[in-house]
């Protein structure tokens, strides 16, 4: 399968009579079957997946960066990971949590590289006329506070806060995901949410 593969644009729509024929006869499909079909190289069926993830994946990391100004970028940069990584899915069937997996690190990761730089005449044209500076500074610092706070966490007990309280996975999924018992999952949970209780104590 190649490397580079169709544009988030071109999958979310367009194409021929064929291709549309083809998508539609995988859009009732199970997600086993549409990420099996995307790992063997079948670009409708990655289509099928682009449209049926794509809105969980926005919300996802909608919550995850401090600013929805890079909500698309890395929308747009887990699905070219995807494609290029569709034949190490051992298991299409899970393909869900694979792509949050993917949504939750790319997120974080751009967290870790971005220097944000609060400007309020920057903000105040977008806030809602009732907004004062002063709260929309607050409330993204509390946001960047959080995000700090969850990048001191053991990488094991953040990707389970994540993949919870973000990606409102179930104990037995990200018990799964991570290869651990969900008795495991429950005790770094409890130590992620005991940490950032502390830590967010100014915000409350």
């Amino acid at each position: 399968m190649k490397n580079d593969g169709p544009g988030l644009s071109d999958l979310q729509g367009g194409g021929d009579m064929g291709a549309h024929a083809h998508e539609h006869a995988l859009a009732g499909a199970d997600d086993a079957i549409v990420a099996g079909r995307a790992a063997d190289g079948d670009t409708v069926a990655f289509a099928v997946l682009v449209r049926r993830h794509t809105p969980m994946m926005r919300a996802y990391a909608r919550q995850v960066l401090p600013g929805n100004a890079e909500v698309d970028d890395v929308v747009q940069e887990v699905w070219v990971t995807a494609w290029q990584r569709m034949g190490e899915l051992s298991d299409p069937a899970r393909v869900r949590s694979w792509l949050m997996r993917i949504t939750g690190r790319t997120a974080i990761d751009r967290i870790r590289a971005a220097r944000v730089h609060l400007d309020v005449d920057d903000l105040e044209p977008t806030a809602p006329a009732h907004t004062s500076p002063a709260r929309i500074v607050e409330g993204r610092s509390g946001t960047a506070a959080l995000s700090a706070a969850l990048h001191e966490l053991p990488d094991a007990q953040r990707a389970c806060w994540v993949l919870r309280e973000i990606g409102e996975c179930s104990y037995e999924e990200i018990a799964e995901e991570l290869d651990v018992s969900a008795s495991t999952v429950r005790g770094l949970l409890a130590r992620a949410r005991k940490f950032l209780l502390v830590r967010m104590e100014e915000w409350r």
